[in-house]
């Protein structure tokens, strides 16, 4: 199965796309997308869709899933990162893709084993779990990480309904 993951922000929005087969997983490709901050916000917004929507038509991931807001000290900082997850998530949708949405500690625990893990702990780790792969930077990083996160919770999905009657 491939499987986008997506840590969106409106400065520098991580995708990352692998190929999971069970437990084993693979990398397909990762990047990020920046908008200019000079721009207006809806020029932005525009610049995020057409890169995702872009990124979703090369791959056709199967799966897709995306880091939770988390909330700011700046609650305007915290409205533009809902904005950009807003646009994300309709990339997604608009694909027919279901998407899975996971607390940024939740795929730390997942990745790492603790839900603190620093940004560089979680691009280290990336790096073991996808071998070879060329990481774009730490949102990026990040995305492989909510894409192997969402890997194994299928993967957990579908053992547990092999063993249900």
């Amino acid at each position: 199965m491939i499987v986008l993951g997506l840590d969106p922000s409106l400065s520098c929005t991580g995708w990352g796309i692998i190929r999971a087969d069970g437990n084993r997983l693979a990398h397909v490709a990762n990047g990020q997308v920046r908008t200019p901050t000079s721009a207006p916000l809806a020029e932005r917004l525009v610049l995020l869709a057409t890169a995702l929507e872009a990124v979703i038509a090369e791959h056709r991931p199967q799966a897709a899933a995306a880091e939770e807001v988390f909330v700011n000290q700046n609650p305007g900082s915290t409205l533009k990162l809902a904005q950009a997850r807003g646009v994300a998530l309709m990339c997604a949708g608009r694909s027919g893709l279901a998407v899975g949405e996971y607390a940024p500690t939740l795929v730390k625990k997942a990745v790492v084993g603790t839900g603190g893990a620093a940004k560089d702990q979680v691009h280290a780790m990336v790096a073991r779990l996808l071998p070879g792969a060329v990481i774009a930077g730490e949102d990026a990083a990040d995305a492989l990480a909510v894409a192997i996160t969402h890997a194994h919770h299928l993967a957990s999905t579908a053992r547990s309904s092999l063993r249900s009657p």
